[in-house]
C-alpha cells in the first residue's frame, strides 16, 4: 500500500548505500555542530560535547584498528548501556563491514554466554562494570578476548580508548584500510536477538540496506527539532536506528541520558525539541502532569484553558505554548514533538498532549523490519492509528474478518534476511510469496492508515468464537489515577473446570494511592472495572481483578513479559 504525499514532505530524502557513507557525509556536512553530548558522571555540571567532525574521526580510528586486528567481516558483540563508546562501536563495526551483535547487559551471564556462542562472536566489547559477565562469556567462547567500553581519562589497558588511539596512529601513518574496504550492503550486518515478551528470542539478520532504507523513508515526513534526549536502550533497533542513524543523518544533537532516574532533570536542562519514546514514558509523564494539576487544585482551570486554546487553534490562533508554559517548562520548554512506538497509545493521552502543544506521532515497527513499518507524519496524522506504511513496503492484511482485521504482512527492502541459523523459524515467518508475518493484528482505515488491534499471541478467542484483543481493553485503563501497569488475559482454572474469565491484573502506584487516601486498592480499582463493564460489549467484560504487590517482570524496553505471569484464577 502506497501513501506517498508530497505535501507531507519536510526534509529531502537522502539514501546512503553503506554506514560508512553516512558517517563520512555527516562528518563533512555538519562539521563542528555537536553530534553526541553526554555526562561521564550524570552529576557533572557540564556535559562533554563531540562535534560531527570528532565523531567521524573516532569512528574512522576504531574501524581502522578493528580491521588491523583481522576483525573485518567478523561478529562483534557489544554489551552495554547507551553511551558514547557504545555509539562508536555501532558505527565503526558496521562501517568496516563487520557484524554487530548488540546484547542486553541486564541478561544473566549464562544467557549472554549462550547467545554470544550462538552468534559466533569473535570479540566482546562490554561495560567496565560487568567484567564478571565478560569473563563468563569469554570462557564460553573458548577465550575470545574482550575490551571494555571505556574512553577518556581513567580508561585502563584493554579499553576501547586503547583501540581508538592505536587506530589514530595508523591513520596518521597512512593506513587506508577503512576507506578502501569493500562493503556489501545486502549481507548480514546487524544481528539482533529479540528479548521478546513471550520467551527467548531469535537472532534477526538485518542488512545495511534494510536499516538505511528504512530510515530514509521515515525521516522526510518528521519535523524533528535540533536536539533530542535519548532514553531508550541501544541494543534494540528502535533505540539504535531511529535515535542514532535518523538523527545523525540530519545533524541533530543527541544528548545521551544518564538513566531514567535523571531524565526529568535532563529534560529541563537540555531543552530537547523532540523525543523518541515508548508508551511507558508517555504514560508516566501524563500521570505526573495530571497529578501535579490536581495537587494544585487547577483541574477545572486547565480544562477551561484547553477548551479555549483548542477553539482558538481551530481559528488559526495558537496560544498553547503561552497558556501551558508552566507544564511545558518541565520538559525544557522547547518540546514540540514525541515519536512513540512499541504499543498502542490511549487516545485521551494523545489528545491531551496535542492540546498543550506537544504532537505525539504514533508508529509501528518490529525488529524483523529494521524496525519501522508505518508512522504518522508531522503534517498528516490519523488519530488512533500507527500511521502510514512506508513507500518501500507492501503491507497487507491476511485473511481479514468481517471488520477487515487480520494478521499484518510486510514485504519490502527493510525486511530481515531471516533468522540466524534457524531455517525452520524463517520459513514459518514468511509466506510463499515473500511476505513477513508480523504476528500483529490490524486493519486499514479508509484514510490508508494502519490501525493495530493487538498481538496474535495475546489474542483471546472465546468459546462463542468472539475475539478479544487485550491491548484494546488495557488502553482504556492506562489513565486511571494510581495505576502504573495493567495486563489483560484469559485466566485459566487450576482445577480444570470449565470456568475461564477475562482477567485484569494491575500493578498500582502505591505511593500515589496513599496520597489520594486510598486504603483498599482492590476496591478502588474494582470501581473502574465495574464502570468499564457497564459500557463495553458483553463478551469483553472483565470477570476477575488481580492487584499485584510487586511490579510486573519486564524486559529492557519496559514491556511486560507475559510468559512469566501466573494466569490462573483459583
Amino acid at each position: 500500500m502506497k501513501n506517498a504525499n508530497k505535501k507531507d514532505l519536510i526534509h529531502e530524502r537522502v539514501e546512503y548505500r553503506t554506514m560508512r557513507d553516512l558517517v563520512e557525509t555527516v562528518g563533512e556536512k555538519y562539521g563542528e555542530k555537536p553530534s553526541f553530548t553526554y555526562r561521564v558522571n550524570p552529576r557533572d555540571k557540564e556535559p562533554t560535547k563531540k562535534s560531527y567532525t570528532e565523531f567521524r574521526e573516532d569512528v574512522r580510528a576504531l574501524a581502522t584498528e578493528l580491521l588491523s586486528r583481522g576483525l573485518g567481516g567478523k561478529h562483534i558483540a557489544v554489551i552495554g548501556k547507551h553511551s558514547y563508546p557504545w555509539v562508536l562501536c555501532y558505527f565503526a563495526v558496521l562501517s568496516c563491514g563487520s557484524v554487530l551483535v548488540p546484547l542486553d547487559r541486564d541478561w544473566a551471564a549464562e544467557d549472554l554466554a549462550t547467545t554470544a556462542v550462538k552468534a559466533e562472536a569473535e570479540l566482546l566489547i562490554v561495560d567496565p562494570d560487568i567484567k564478571d559477565k565478560a569473563e563468563v562469556i569469554s570462557n564460553a567462547l573458548s577465550g575470545v578476548p574482550y575490551v571494555t567500553l571505556a574512553v577518556g581519562e581513567g580508561a585502563a589497558e584493554g579499553s576501547l580508548d586503547e583501540l581508538i588511539s592505536a587506530g589514530k596512529e595508523k591513520l596518521a601513518a597512512g593506513d587506508r584500510a577503512y576507506f578502501e574496504r569493500e562493503i556489501d550492503p545486502d549481507v548480514l550486518s546487524l544481528l539482533v536477538f529479540t528479548s521478546g515478551t513471550t520467551g527467548k528470542g531469535k537472532g534477526v539478520m538485518l542488512s545495511q540496506t534494510a536499516i538505511l532504507k528504512d530510515l530514509a523513508y521515515v525521516i522526510p515526513y518528521i519535523d524533528f527539532g535540533q536536539k533530542t534526549v535519548n532514553v531508550l536502550p541501544p541494543h534494540h533497533t528502535y533505540g539504535s536506528s531511529v535515535t542514532l542513524l535518523g538523527h545523525a543523518s540530519l545533524g541533530i544533537e543527541i544528548y545521551i541520558s544518564g538513566g531514567i532516574r535523571y531524565i526529568l532533570k535532563e529534560l529541563e536542562g537540555e531543552k530537547p525539541g523532540h523525543l523518541i519514546l515508548v508508551p511507558l514514558y508517555l504514560e508516566t509523564f501524563y500521570r505526573r502532569i495530571k497529578q501535579n494539576i490536581k495537587s494544585q487544585g487547577k483541574e477545572k482551570l486547565v480544562e477551561r484553558m484547553i477548551k479555549i486554546s483548542n477553539f482558538l487553534h481551530k481559528l488559526g490562533i495558537d496560544l498553547r505554548r503561552k497558556f501551558f508554559g508552566q507544564i511545558l517548562a518541565a520538559f525544557g520548554g522547547e518540546l514540540k514533538l514525541i515519536i512513540c512506538g512499541g504499543a498502542p497509545i490511549n487516545f485521551e493521552m494523545l489528545t491531551f498532549f496535542e492540546s498543550i502543544g506537544i504532537r505525539v506521532l504514533n508508529g509501528y515497527g518490529i525488529t524483523e523490519c529494521a524496525p519501522i513499518v508505518a508512522v504518522n507524519h508531522s503534517r498528516r496524522v490519523a488519530p488512533g492509528s500507527v500511521g502510514y506504511p512506508l513507500e518501500i513496503d507492501e503491507v497487507k492484511i491476511d485473511d481479514p474478518n468481517e471488520d477487515g482485521e487480520g494478521e499484518i504482512l510486510v514485504k519490502g527492502a527493510n525486511v530481515m534476511l531471516g533468522y540466524f541459523k534457524d531455517e525452520e523459524a524463517t520459513r514459518d515467518a514468511m509466506t510463499e510469496d515473500g511476505f513477513f508475518r508480523t504476528g500483529d493484528y490490524g486493519k486499514f482505515g479508509s484514510d490508508g492508515a494502519l490501525y493495530i488491534t493487538g498481538r496474535k499471541k495475546n489474542l483471546i478467542i472465546l468459546s462463542n468464537g468472539k475475539n478479544v484483543y487485550p491491548e484494546e481493553i488495557e488502553s482504556e485503563f492506562v489513565t486511571v489515577p494510581g495505576l502504573l501497569d495493567i495486563i489483560v488475559y484469559e485466566g485459566k482454572s487450576r482445577r480444570g473446570s470449565d470456568y475461564d474469565a477475562i482477567v485484569a491484573e494491575i500493578f498500582p502506584d502505591y505511593d500515589l494511592l496513599e496520597k489520594m487516601g486510598v486504603t483498599d486498592a482492590q476496591a478502588y480499582f474494582q470501581k473502574y472495572i465495574d464502570e468499564f463493564n457497564t459500557t463495553c460489549v458483553a463478551y469483553k467484560k472483565i470477570g476477575v481483578l488481580k492487584v499485584r504487590t510487586e511490579d510486573f517482570p519486564k524486559n529492557t524496553l519496559r514491556k511486560i513479559m507475559r510468559f512469566k505471569l501466573d494466569m490462573s484464577i483459583d
